[in-house]
């Protein structure tokens, strides 16, 4: 049976200043909390119903569960488990493919993002601090279990970014550019990708030694951001 306390305590973790003040977050679904036990992330506690058939902490009724769901409609499991994030080490996007999403605001977008990087097998991806949070919920559940499986870190792109070596190209995704069609192909790149409003900050976009396109044959005014990234990784692979 669900304590007040602890009904409160899971619902507080929608907020991202409790999850960060309490080093844990909380997702909830079938599928993805399959995934996450099946990659041998360390879930602290698991809430579930009779129907889950997998490991549970704690029995709960349905009612109790819709009480402390985040959606609509409430699915028979939900996990809490610790926030760990890992600094970026100085010279790391220097060597492979990395995706750096500067300010994509959007979780829905992120967790995308964190599966495209998963199904190109980049080597990693950087999150500016404006981004959407990594651990947000949307963010967990629309990765696809790709948030267990793809190096993550948070850090200043700006400053990230002028340590990189002059070697390795820095690809802003931009609506002028060279076409993505014509990339050579790259061992070691840095692939940003802007916010879904603004575009690249101008830090960032200070920092941009090639700028590319997806050329645009209709009339559409701009891209999705997942979308963008996945057009421009698609070309890279295809050129390596």
């Amino acid at each position: 049976m669900l304590t007040k306390a602890e009904l409160q305590r899971l619902r507080s973790l929608r907020d991202k200043k409790t999850r960060e003040a309490l080093g844990l977050f909380v997702v909830e679904g079938e599928k993805v909390v399959g995934e996450l036990l099946a990659a041998g992330f360390p879930l602290e506690e698991i809430y579930a119903t009779p129907e889950w058939p997998g490991r549970k902490t704690h029995i709960v009724t349905a009612a109790e569960m819709a009480r402390a769901s985040h959606f609509p409609t409430p699915s028979s499991v939900l996990a809490v488990g610790p926030i760990d994030r890992a600094p970026l080490p100085s010279g790391t996007l220097d060597r492979g493919l990395t995706l750096a999403l500067d300010g994509v605001q959007d979780p829905g977008n992120v967790g995308t993002l964190l599966r495209l990087a998963d199904w190109f097998a980049l080597d990693r991806v950087v999150l500016s601090p404006d981004s959407a949070d990594l651990f947000h919920q949307k963010t967990i559940n629309a990765s696809m279990g790709s948030f267990v499986r793809v190096r993550t870190h948070t850090a200043d792109l700006a400053v990230a970014l002028a340590g990189v070596a002059a070697t390795t190209p820095i690809l802003g995704c931009d609506l002028v550019g060279e076409t993505v069609h014509e990339l050579p192909a790259l061992r070691d790149a840095v692939i940003v990708i802007g916010s879904e409003g603004r575009g690249l900050s101008p830090a960032v976009a200070a920092r941009i030694t090639r700028r590319v396109t997806i050329p645009r044959l209709g009339a559409a005014e701009s891209l999705n951001a997942a979308v963008a990234a996945a057009i421009v990784c698609d070309n890279l692979r295809r050129a390596r």
